[in-house]
């Protein structure tokens, strides 16, 4: 049983919280892994996605990858872009399925306008986080988020690395 709970993050140390009870919760999800090194995530958000019926087996079976992928909003509809789904069986797909087709995210109207006015004219982006299943339905964990320099990826890798050695002192105590 995980001992973490899902609340919404205040700081990125409380997102990367947020996260590890995420996977602790659900063994099959599928990380962005790149997406907290690239960007500092400022807020999470939950959604459903319009899937097909292979991609969702596809998607249990581990098949995708949200690396590049990214969230844009058009016509206040949020669409998944760039993620790849592989298909589930190659034998038997259909030879008109694009992995990279995008995909609609589900979202109520009032999270899309509260998404976009964040989004427009701050240098904020909207990025896939994690991939899961939650009672038998698909969902996207979106972040926002806002690029990171260079130096501050150094520092981040530097802050990791200093509780990664802190930790394993106090574990050998």
């Amino acid at each position: 049983m995980c001992h973490h709970t899902e609340k919404s993050p205040k700081s990125e140390g409380d997102c990367l919280k947020q996260a590890n009870a995420l996977r602790c919760m659900r063994m099959d999800a599928i990380e962005n892994r790149k997406a907290r090194h690239e960007y500092a995530i400022l807020d999470t958000v939950d959604a459903g996605l319009v899937l097909q019926g292979q991609e969702v087996k596809s998607i249990r079976g581990g098949k995708a990858s949200l690396a590049g992928a990214y969230v844009k909003i058009y016509n206040h509809e949020a669409w998944l872009i760039n993620a790849h789904i592989s298909p589930y069986q190659e034998k038997n797909t259909p030879t008109s399925y694009d992995p990279l087709r995008s995909r609609k995210v589900l979202l109520h109207a009032h999270q899309i306008a509260d998404l976009l006015a964040q989004t427009q004219g701050k240098g904020l982006t909207l990025i896939p986080l994690l991939l899961y299943n939650k009672n038998g339905h698909i969902k996207l964990s979106l972040g926002l988020a806002q690029g990171k320099k260079a130096p501050d990826k150094r520092a981040s890798i530097k802050e990791r690395e200093v509780k990664r050695s802190i930790n394993q002192t106090l574990k050998f105590r």
